[in-house]
C-alpha cells in the first residue's frame, strides 16, 4: 500500500452540496419513523449470536453493513458466514422513510460529512453491525469446496453479534505479522482462491489508487492510497455473495442484477496493442484480467496500462426482470451474473434485491412492495450513481484547485496516464494534443496539454488552478 498526503487549507464544500442538490436533513416524519424503529429494533427468531463475527471497514466507518466469520468445513472446503444488516426490517414499506430513501438512492460521501441514505439513528446506530450489540441481519451461509467453488447456499433472518470492528490497515498489518483474528484467519486463503477462480472466468479488477480528501485539524489532507491485499480479499467475499444472490434470482425468474457488457473485442485489441509500447508482457492465451493482476500499478507504465484498461469497463447498469431472464444477465468485470445485496445501509437497491432472495430461498411469494419496486430501481440508481460520482470527483477537484491555487507557473514531476485519442486509437483532428497526468507530489491527477508520451515520466507546468470552477490544468514543460 502506498499512502501520500499533502496538506490543504480550509475548504468550504457547501457550494458543491448546493450545486448537486444534496439534502441537509431528513423530513420530520421520516426521522420519526427511523427513531421509532431504532427504539424497538427487530429480533429475528433465529439466534446466531454464538457465531463470533467481526466487521472489516475503513477505520472511521460506523455504517457497518457486513460482518464475517470464516471456518473450515469438516473434511475439505470452507464455510463463509456473511451477515448483512437487515435494513428492510427497520423501514416500513409505504412510509415516509422509504419515500425519502428513494429520493436519496445511496449514501453520498463528502469530506465534511456524509449525506446518508438513512438517518444516523439507523445507519450508524440500531441497524449498523456495531460490535458487542445484538443486531438483526440477513445471514448468508455459503459453503465452498477446497478450490473455492460454491457447493451450497442458505440465507435467513437472524440475530447476530459482532465481536470486533476491524479496519483494513490494521487487518493488513495483522496478516503480515501472522496474527489475524480467528474469525478471518482464512481470509487470505479464501480470497486468493476466489480471485484465481475469477481470473480463470475472465474477471477484471482494476487496482486503481484511490484519491481522497480527509480532515486534518483546521485544514484538509489530499490522500492517495493504493489498495491493500486484505481489502481485495474482503471484496471477494462480497462478490461471492453477490453471485450467489444473482443465481437465486435467475433461478426464481425475478430480481435485480448488476450488469455490464463483456469487453468488446476491439477494445481488448487496442489494450493489447498498448501493452508492448508500455513494457507490459501479455502471455499467449491470457485474458486482460490476468495481465492486469500481474502488474504493479505504482509504476508509471503499469499505471498507464491500467488506466487504458478502464475502457473495458463500460456500461454498468441495474437490470430488473420479472419472468424471462434478461438478455444481458452478466457483469463483464465479474465474468458472471452478479447482484448488489451486501450494502443496504448505503445503497437502496440492496434492500429490495435481498428481500427477493429471501422470498425465493424460502419458497414464498416475493412481497408486493419489493416486486413493485424492481422496475423503478434501475433509473433511480443510475440517477444517484451520477450524483455520488459527481460529489466524489467534485470534492477532489476542489481540493486540488485550492491546494495549487498559488503555485501557477511552477513545474512538477508527473507520469502520463492517458493521451487523447479517438475511439479508433488515432489522434483527434482539430484538437490540441494532450492527456492526463498524475503528479508525484502533491498527489494530483489532471489534464495536461502537449505531445505526451504514454506511460513515461515528464515535467509539467501548472497553468490553471481555479477553486471557483474547480479547474486544474498543466502543460508539458
Amino acid at each position: 500500500m502506498v499512502i501520500r498526503r499533502v496538506l490543504a487549507p480550509r475548504i468550504d464544500f457547501g457550494a458543491l452540496r448546493r450545486e448537486l442538490g444534496l439534502p441537509e436533513g431528513f423530513p420530520a416524519e421520516a426521522q420519526r419513523e427511523a427513531d421509532a424503529a431504532a427504539a424497538a429494533p427487530p429480533r429475528p427468531a433465529a439466534d446466531r449470536t454464538d457465531v463470533p463475527f467481526v466487521t472489516v471497514d475503513p477505520a472511521g466507518s460506523r455504517d457497518l453493513d457486513q460482518a464475517m466469520h470464516l471456518a473450515r468445513r469438516p473434511g475439505k472446503g470452507y464455510r463463509v458466514s456473511y451477515a448483512i444488516a437487515d435494513v428492510a426490517a427497520h423501514v416500513r414499506p409505504g412510509g415516509a422513510l422509504e419515500e425519502e430513501t428513494w429520493r436519496r438512492g445511496q449514501t453520498v460521501y463528502l469530506p465534511d460529512g456524509t449525506v446518508p441514505l438513512h438517518p444516523e439513528t439507523l445507519s450508524e446506530g440500531a441497524a449498523s453491525l456495531l460490535p458487542d450489540v445484538d443486531r438483526a441481519a440477513v445471514l448468508w451461509t455459503i459453503d465452498l469446496d477446497a478450490d473455492g467453488g460454491t457447493v451450497g447456499v442458505t440465507l435467513e433472518r437472524a440475530l447476530v453479534r459482532s465481536r470486533a470492528k476491524l479496519d483494513y490497515v490494521g487487518v493488513q498489518a495483522a496478516a503480515e505479522a501472522g496474527r489475524l483474528p480467528d474469525a478471518i484467519a482464512l481470509l487470505p486463503e479464501i480470497g486468493a482462491l476466489l480471485t484465481a477462480r475469477g481470473l480463470r472466468r475472465g474477471a477484471i479488477n482494476l487496482p486503481l489508487p484511490e484519491q481522497d480528501v480527509e480532515a486534518d485539524g483546521d485544514g484538509w489532507r489530499l490522500v492517495l492510497r493504493g489498495p491493500v491485499p486484505m481489502e481485495e480479499h474482503n471484496a471477494q467475499i462480497s462478490l461471492l455473495t453477490g453471485m450467489a444472490a444473482a443465481d437465486i434470482m435467475l433461478a426464481g425468474g425475478i430480481g435485480l442484477l448488476r450488469t455490464m457488457p463483456a469487453p468488446k473485442p476491439e477494445a481488448v485489441a487496442r489494450l493489447r496493442a498498448a501493452a508492448a509500447p508500455l513494457g507490459v508482457h501479455w502471455p499467449d492465451g491470457a485474458g486482460p484480467g490476468e495481465v492486469i493482476a500481474g502488474l504493479d500499478p505504482s509504476q508509471p507504465r503499469a499505471a498507464a496500462f491500467v488506466d487504458q484498461a478502464a475502457e473495458l469497463m463500460r456500461g454498468a447498469a441495474y437490470t430488473a426482470f420479472d419472468g424471462a431472464p434478461p438478455e444481458q444477465r452478466e457483469h463483464g468485470g465479474v465474468a458472471a451474473a452478479y447482484a448488489h445485496v451486501t450494502a443496504p445501509l448505503r445503497r437502496l437497491a440492496d434492500r429490495y434485491a435481498t428481500e427477493v432472495c429471501l422470498a425465493l430461498h424460502e419458497g414464498r411469494a416475493v412481497p408486493d412492495w419489493a416486486r413493485a419496486a424492481l422496475p423503478r430501481l434501475p433509473e433511480a440508481m443510475a440517477t444517484t450513481d451520477r450524483t455520488a460520482s459527481a460529489a466524489t470527483r467534485g470534492a477532489i477537484e476542489l481540493a486540488e484547485a485550492v491546494l495549487l491555487e498559488h503555485r501557477v507557473g511552477e513545474t512538477f514531476d508527473a507520469a502520463v496516464l492517458d493521451v487523447d485519442a479517438a475511439p479508433d486509437g488515432k489522434a483527434r483532428p482539430g484538437r490540441r494534443p494532450g492527456g492526463t497526468v498524475a503528479l508525484d507530489e502533491p498527489p494530483v491527477r489532471a489534464r495536461c496539454l502537449g505531445e505526451l508520451p504514454l506511460g513515461e515520466r515528464v515535467r509539467v507546468r501548472l497553468v490553471t488552478a481555479d477553486p471557483a470552477t474547480r479547474a486544474v490544468a498543466f502543460e508539458l514543460a
